[in-house]
């Protein structure tokens, strides 16, 4: 009997030292993967915020959490599934997924340049007359769901591409992905409240009798607007960045290494010519190249959709 109780102990201690080891390999895969996916996550909160600017203080949290809800069901019901699905029965498709992944987040970035720059517009917007506001709403937040739908499949595709490289087994894979998933989600539309809440807090510290809060109160009405502009700015260059060096890296997985062989001479070039800060300026020059020929490949798109194929509705130039 003693033997077998410490027989079945250190069986115990086994099991839960591999379990420790699992736990460990999750937490390892889920923050490369969520590192490797930061660039659609920064275009994912950039983005969002556009789904509720101009509508009413008390209707943004509740749409915010109805596109949450939505992006979750999203992650967790649709793609998660699909993604585990796809490895096991054609893991050679996840590079293509990517391939359209990266060429949708160039389409959106050089259309927003485009249209920045004058272009026509394409879709409703608050400067339509709207004459029924719940509809409009529900348009909202459906397009928000949808759009979160086609990011969070890019985020999915880098995710489980990543942890590839780390495990083979098929439980961390997917307990790394759906914390990937849980956590990108709450991170990207808790900093969204956040940002969207911001000028009703600094109207209400604003009348406030502390000098204090009235100086925090109008700092944060200031920085608003200013704050939005950066992140759309911010967005437009990640969708740019991450989508075009998401097809360099996918086709050079293919064998085509002109364009990942010409990025990564401009990278060595710029680190050998900037000494201390050869890593940081390097890594940039490698970005702006990525996000160049994002731009480029999106205006070709651009033109195809909206040009050639007439696809996509322009609602007059800006």
């Amino acid at each position: 009997m003693p033997g077998g109780l410490v027989a079945l102990l250190d069986d115990i201690s086994v099991i839960a030292r591999v379990a420790a080891a699992s736990v460990d390999d999750i937490g390892v895969a889920a923050g490369r993967a969520g590192s490797k996916a930061a660039g659609v996550v920064i275009d994912d909160a950039a983005v969002t915020p556009s789904y509720v600017t101009g509508l009413t203080p008390d209707r943004e949290l509740p749409i915010i959490w109805s596109i949450t809800t939505g992006s979750l069901k999203n992650k967790l019901l649709i793609l998660l599934p699909g993604a585990l699905l796809l490895t096991w029965l054609l893991p050679s498709a996840i590079t293509f997924l990517l391939l359209l992944g990266g060429a949708y987040l160039s389409y959106e970035g050089a259309e927003k340049v485009i249209e920045k720059l004058g272009g026509a517009k394409h879709g409703k917007t608050l400067e339509d007359p709207i004459t029924d506001l719940a509809k409009f709403e529900q348009e909202r937040i459906g397009g928000a769901i949808r759009t979160d739908l086609i990011l969070s499949a890019e985020i999915m595709a880098i995710s489980l591409n990543e942890i590839g490289t780390i495990s083979d087994s098929f439980w961390i894979r997917a307990a790394a992905l759906a914390l990937v998933g849980i956590a990108i989600t709450f991170i990207v539309y808790g900093a969204v409240a956040m940002i969207v809440k911001m000028d009703d807090v600094g109207l209400h510290l604003a009348e406030r009798e502390s000098e204090t809060a009235q100086r925090t109160g109008r700092f944060l009405l200031l920085a608003m607007p200013k704050l939005l502009t950066i992140l759309s700015v911010v967005g437009t260059l990640a969708m740019l960045w991450v989508g075009g060096g998401i097809i360099v890296h996918a086709l050079h997985e293919l064998g085509w290494d002109l364009l990942y062989d010409l990025g990564h001479g401009v990278q060595h070039a710029i680190e050998s010519a900037t000494g201390a800060l050869a890593g940081v300026l390097g890594w940039l020059g490698y970005a702006v190249y990525s996000a160049l020929f994002g731009l480029l490949l999106g205006g070709v798109i651009v033109f195809v959709l909206h040009k050639v194929l007439k696809i996509g509705h322009e609602t007059g130039a800006h």
